[in-house]
């Protein structure tokens, strides 16, 4: 949903989003074992639209989210699992780096802080992503951890 603000601005956006990036240090590359069996450059748009797409088909498979009452969840589910939100924060990131005016623009910055900050909690909780992931937005986390 809040990739959707600023999607038509993605695709537009020629130089930033030609690649999946986070600022100049970071580039991200797809890869889902299936049609891409290696790292693969790719535009930020495309490489969200496979996210989005793999998330939605990985979420819907009950081998991987069983949906039977009392049927466990399978060897592998968190691995998977971390993988995912591994790559969701990749667009957070993409969207702090190269969309953030845009959505400042539009009045939608207090809302995309707000997702964010409950999506980093929640991965924090969870261990869901290595801190050495989060480093392209770092500063902006460690401002949700400081003691009031």
């Amino acid at each position: 949903m809040i990739y959707g603000t600023v999607s038509e601005d993605c695709l537009e956006c020629k130089a930033s989003c030609k690649i999946m990036s986070a600022g100049a240090k970071y580039e991200y590359l797809w890869q889902d074992g299936v049609q891409y069996k290696k790292p693969t450059k790719m535009s930020a748009p495309e490489y969200i639209d496979k996210l989005l797409t793999w998330a939605g088909e990985q979420i819907a498979d009950p081998a991987l989210f069983p949906v039977e009452p009392g049927a466990r969840f399978p060897h592998g589910f968190m691995k998977q699992v971390k993988v995912m939100y591994k790559r969701m924060f990749r667009v957070y990131a993409h969207i702090y780096h190269v969309h953030f005016d845009k959505i400042k623009s539009l009045g939608a910055n207090a809302h995309l802080n707000t997702c964010f900050k409950h999506f980093i909690f929640f991965i924090k909780e969870f261990n869901l992503v290595k801190d050495s992931d989060l480093e392209p937005l770092q500063k902006l986390i460690d401002k949700f951890f400081i003691p009031e």
